[in-house]
């Protein structure tokens, strides 16, 4: 879309177009920088500038004066490309793309933000990257927002991970969307049945941005990638601030804030290590499991009708029955506090109990994890616990509903006894089980 009205003849005056450095002055204010094309958001009178800061300003043309700076244009869509050249004597460690902010642009049309860049468009933000291990392999297996993804995507990476892994990489590196980024951390945790670093790394702010935090991300996640540690864990911000990193449990993590680049926080459970971009690497967990060199078995199968469903004040368990009728093989409810599900209601038809009853009569597994996130359900303290728990669910402890969720897909792909996956749904795998909370696990 082109200028319009004021902004377009202050620009024709000025001989400038999208490209050129322009020095915008309105009022005391001065904007230098490379005149972007015009936004939805901002509309034709408003003149869009990316700054030297690597942000992006909008300046009303009405009272603005504008220069030219530069014959030479600036190539908006063309990004810097690398090829990672591994270097002798670092470990190999593979590098899986998938997509999300962390391989991302502002998109000069819309204003928001579009996945687009390639692996070597990435490295070539990130060129430390390629003194801190051996990129041994880059696979796409797709590009896709984070939100998009489906237990089959997970199927994907895990199965791309297993074989780089089982070719001779010491570690890898999944770069991921943040929305459901601590999902697929979940999956591979119990899909890839091995004892090698697999790090899940993505970013909050995309790479075109000053902020970007993608880049030490990537760099504390290939330091997990080639250490002691044999865990999937989530590599991300620590502070708001370009300090250190956390690896997260990939079992135990889930993303705690919408924007901040420290969004991620271990529940349950302390983080694994505190990782800093020079390598230096502080364990934090004594629990966290170590590399165990070997073959890494591909487990990635995913019973599609499992559901997640989060009570609310007056939920209807028509809900339930829907899954039922649907011939859903299992949910995990997001029950409150302990457990809790509506039971002995007023109105009789807003209690949970028939419904939950009926369902696991049909042969579905019935799970319920808490809401709170924090500490664990407990059948046993109030009479409703012990009435729903009569209707043959199963309390998940103080495993995440997320966890809880994605765990109870995998299992139900695994056995068709719904009793046996009931059993297994309370074994620790990947230390999504906490048998013991301190105060020290409740930040």
């Amino acid at each position: 879309m082109a200028y319009e009205g004021e902004a377009a003849v202050k620009l024709n005056k000025a001989c400038a177009g999208e490209g050129d450095r322009v020095r915008v002055a309105k009022g005391s204010a001065v904007f230098e920088g490379i005149l972007l094309p015009r936004t939805d958001a901002g509309g034709g009178e408003c003149l869009v500038v990316k700054l030297d800061n690597g942000y992006n300003v909008g300046i009303g043309a009405k009272g603005a004066g504008v220069e030219k700076l530069a014959a030479k244009k600036t190539v908006l869509e063309k990004f810097a490309s690398k090829r990672m050249t591994p270097m002798k004597g670092l470990p190999e460690v593979a590098l899986v793309a998938t997509g999300g902010t962390i391989a991302s642009r502002v998109d000069y049309a819309t204003g928001g933000v579009k996945m687009v860049l390639t692996p070597e468009e990435l490295f070539a933000a990130v060129p430390e990257l390629e003194g801190v291990a051996a990129i041994s392999s880059v696979s796409t297996p797709f590009t896709i927002a984070s939100e998009d993804m489906t237990p089959r995507e997970w199927a994907k990476i895990a199965t791309e991970v297993g074989k780089q892994l089982n070719a001779g990489a010491t570690g890898a590196i999944v770069t991921h969307g943040t929305d459901t980024l601590a999902y697929t951390a979940a999956a591979l945790s119990f899909m890839l049945r091995g004892s090698k670093p697999v790090a899940v790394v993505g970013a909050q702010r995309s790479p075109d941005r000053a902020s970007f935090d993608g880049a030490m991300n990537l760099v504390c996640g290939a330091h997990y990638a080639k250490s002691n540690y044999g865990e999937v864990a989530v590599v991300m911000h620590g502070t708001p601030s370009d300090d250190y990193c956390y690896a997260h449990r990939g079992t135990k993590v889930r993303k705690m804030h919408s924007s901040r680049r420290d969004a991620f926080r271990s529940v349950n459970d302390k983080p694994l290590a505190k990782i800093w971009p020079d390598g230096k690497i502080e364990g934090t967990n004594a629990k966290a499991r170590k590399r165990v060199d070997g073959s890494v078995m591909v487990d990635a199968g995913f019973e599609e009708k499992t559901a997640l469903v989060k009570l609310y004040p007056g939920a209807p368990a028509e809900q339930l029955d829907w899954l039922t009728d649907k011939g859903y093989k299992g949910v995990v409810i997001e029950a409150y506090g302990l457990g809790h599900t509506p039971t002995q209601t007023f109105e009789k038809n807003k209690s949970w109990l028939k419904a939950v009853g009926r369902c696991a009569e049909e042969g579905a597994v019935v799970a319920v994890a808490t809401q709170c996130l924090y500490g664990r359900t407990n059948p046993f303290v109030y009479v409703n616990l012990r009435l729903m728990g009569a209707q043959g669910v199963t309390y998940c402890g103080d495993m995440l509903p997320e966890t809880a969720f994605v765990k109870l897909g995998w299992l139900l792909a695994k056995f068709k006894d719904p009793a046996k996956v009931r059993e297994e749904l309370l074994k620790d795998y990947a230390g999504e089980l906490n048998p013991r909370l301190t105060e020290e696990d409740f930040v």
